[in-house]
């Protein structure tokens, strides 16, 4: 601790005596310490500075502390203070300079601790510092030109800008008006990459007089702006001295004056314009076209302006003659004759024709009835003129025959018309439709035929002709449209063959086998015939059997089909209208319902469930031919197999009923009495039930 001052002035302030050796000498393990002179009480004469030791001076009235910081020309500065506090004598320091400077660095900190870091400097990132800083560099590249005469290439200046906050760059040309380039920004701002290595371009690689090369063009950096040169060189960086900005040769050329053309020498214009003005000479001609594809003659009058030695064509257009009204077939215009030979280093159709290139122009002496004359590639034959025009070459040229050509026109050749092969979409009726009208329309049908023939079907049963065995068992029912000549295929399905069936073959219209795509023959009725075999799409099916309907439709109309089909059908249905008779004589229809209803009766009596399509399935699939007809011992034996549930005295009474002869049974009269909706299934029963429980 520090000693602290003495107290009053009229005892003495300051250390007493005792204390003045040891701070002379500075003995003691830290610096000596000067006691602190300050308002507070100090030890009397002769007492220790203790605490209770102290003498507070009754007589002391102030305790203000001198004045430290003042203001000299609005500056603030800091002085040492004269007097202490009360304005008491302040001693001098006895201490050396460098005990006071250990005692400043030493002083707070074992009093306060140690003293807290300064904060570092504020950072600022880059894109803060170098906000809207841009270097700016006047730049130029080279083009190559391939499709003009006159210039090879082309110099293009540009101005690249490198942005400081983010290192990107961008290259923007100034725009030129009509100069038929794209320009304006040629390379959006981004990062552009130096080399394969992933490096990117930094503003220490730009420099005046240098090349970069961007995305495979190269600039040349000829100039930049003050504020890139200032910033390039407080980096250290030097710039190499500006060049020159090397312009476009082409547009120079273009901003030289053009030189007035030479006028040619011949009669003062002036005076032709006064005397010739308003006076034209008028030919009609033909303008023959028919050597080139689509061509034709065209009729056409030609102008000749005596003012200014130009010509105008003008074409004749007629009434309906499907040329659009565009009558000015050449501008009116001087048309050289004769062309000066040059060697042409570049395609001439493109430029202008200069009097230098030009020997000779049309004039009126190369006008007159008979001849040919060719304007601009086109022959055209002169065959008449006007009045104004005859008397023009009388006057003039001593011309006095002019008597008009007889113009015969052409007949016109048609050119056949070629129609393509079917290509396979589609039927040929609708694809031909595209050749024979630009809008093809859809293909016109006989509806006097849809309507005579509405509804009406023909039906044959028919078997696939297969090599595979699970596909001969296969029955299909062929439907012929009559209305409009198509044909469906429809397979029945049978439960636990393994085939869906359902429909076979949409409703389309079948080419015969052989038949053309230009000229196909379709399937008529008189190729249907039983046994015969029918292709369709790469399938063979067997026709076993028809409707009678069938028979029926073709001895009505037995006059459009040939005998050979109508016999065929006759003979096949033969021995089943016998049998038909036959039964239809012998059995009352009465008796064989009453016979059936007494079946079904003893059937509901005995059973609850009976599942009867077994019945059916084994019948049918005994029937190859389908005719409904089964031989006695088949149909014996199948009814012991599935074991009719049944009287044998009602068996054998239905069995007489359903007979056809000694040798057959007719199976579709005898399956009657066990029709498959007989008896509900077991799960409609059940609901059946819960219902009538609830």
């Amino acid at each position: 601790m520090s000693a602290g001052p003495g107290s009053g002035s009229g005892t003495g302030s300051g250390p007493g005596p005792e204390l003045r050796p040891a701070l002379e000498s500075g003995s003691g393990p830290g610096p000596a310490l000067v006691p602190a002179l300050g308002p507070g009480p100090g030890p009397g004469p002769g007492l220790p500075f203790l605490p209770g030791c102290a003498v507070r001076d009754p007589t002391r009235t102030s305790f203000h502390r001198s004045h430290t910081l003042g203001f000299r020309n609005g500056y603030a500065f800091s002085q040492l203070p004269r007097e202490g506090v009360g304005g008491e004598t302040i001693f001098p320091n006895l201490l050396s300079q460098d005990q006071l400077d250990d005692l400043c660095t030493k002083g707070p900190t074992l009093t306060y601790g140690p003293a807290k870091k300064s904060p570092p400097p504020p950072f600022m990132p880059s894109y803060v510092a170098f906000d809207k800083q841009v270097l700016k560099f006047d730049a130029y590249f080279q083009e190559e030109v391939c499709t003009s005469a006159e210039e090879h290439y082309r110099i293009r200046q540009v101005g690249i800008y490198y942005y400081l906050e983010d290192d990107s760059m961008c290259v923007i040309e100034p725009v030129v008006k009509n100069s038929g380039l794209i320009q304006g920004k040629l390379m959006r701002r981004h990062r552009v990459p130096k080399n394969d290595q992933g490096d990117y371009y930094h503003w220490k690689d730009l420099n005046l007089a240098t090349n970069i090369t961007m995305y495979g063009r190269t600039y040349r950096l000829v100039d930049c702006d003050s504020f890139t040169k200032v910033f390039m060189e407080s980096q250290g960086i030097v710039l190499n001295p500006p060049e020159q900005m090397v312009l476009d040769p082409y547009t120079e050329q273009r901003r030289t004056p053009v030189q007035k053309p030479i006028v040619p020498a011949g009669p003062d214009p002036l005076w032709q314009f006064l005397t010739y003005d308003t006076k034209v000479l008028r030919f009609y001609a033909i303008w023959d076209d028919t050597n080139h594809p689509f061509g034709d003659q065209h009729r056409c009058i030609i102008h000749y302006f005596l003012a200014d030695d130009t010509v105008e064509v003008r074409e004749v257009y007629s009434r309906n003659d499907g040329r659009d009204p565009f009558p000015v077939l050449m501008k009116r215009q001087r048309l050289p004759k004769t062309l000066a030979e040059k060697k042409m280093g570049f395609p001439s159709c493109v430029l202008e024709i200069t009097n230098e290139e030009v020997l000779e122009w049309y004039s009126p002496r190369d006008f007159a009835i008979g001849k040919t004359i060719t304007l601009l590639g086109r022959t055209f034959l002169i065959y008449d003129c006007d009045k104004f025009t005859q008397n023009f070459y009388r006057e003039k040229y001593g011309i006095t025959d002019f008597q008009p050509l007889e113009i015969t026109e052409k007949p016109f050749e048609k050119v056949p018309q070629v129609i393509p092969p079917h290509n396979g979409f589609g039927v040929p009726e609708d694809s031909i439709q595209n050749c024979l009208r630009l809008i093809p329309k859809r293909p016109q049908k006989d509806v006097i035929k849809m309507l005579e023939n509405n509804l009406k079907v023909l039906r044959y049963q028919a078997a696939l002709e297969s090599p595979v065995p699970e596909d001969r068992n296969r029955r299909f029912i062929l439907s012929y449209f009559l209305s409009d000549d198509t044909i469906s295929i429809y397979e029945p399905p049978i439960r636990n063959s393994g085939i869906p069936g359902g429909k076979y073959l949409r409703r389309t219209r079948v080419a015969k086998p052989g038949s053309t795509p230009e000229d196909p023959i379709y399937f008529q009725p008189s190729d249907f015939t039983i046994g015969s075999t029918v292709e369709v799409f790469g399938h063979r099916f067997v026709i076993t059997d028809a409707d009678e309907y069938v028979l029926n439709y073709l001895e009505r109309n037995a006059e459009s089909f040939p005998a050979t089909t109508l016999q065929s059908l006759r003979d096949h249905f033969r021995p089943r209208k016998a049998v038909k008779d036959t039964v239809n004589n012998d059995i009352p229809k009465k008796d064989l319902d009453d016979l059936i209803e007494e079946v079904q009766k003893e059937l509901k009596l005995r059973h609850s469930y009976l599942n009867t399509r077994k019945f059916h399935e084994a019948f049918h699939q005994c029937d190859k031919d389908g005719s409904g007809i089964v031989d006695k011992g088949t149909f014996l034996d199948l009814c012991d197999r599935l074991e009719v549930p049944i009287s044998t005295i009602l068996l054998k009474k239905l069995i007489d009923y359903c007979s056809c002869g000694e040798d057959y049974v007719n199976y579709r009269d005898f399956l009657r009495a066990f029709p498959s909706n007989l008896f509900p299934e077991p799960e409609a029963q059940d609901e059946q039930l819960n219902t009538q429980m609830t």
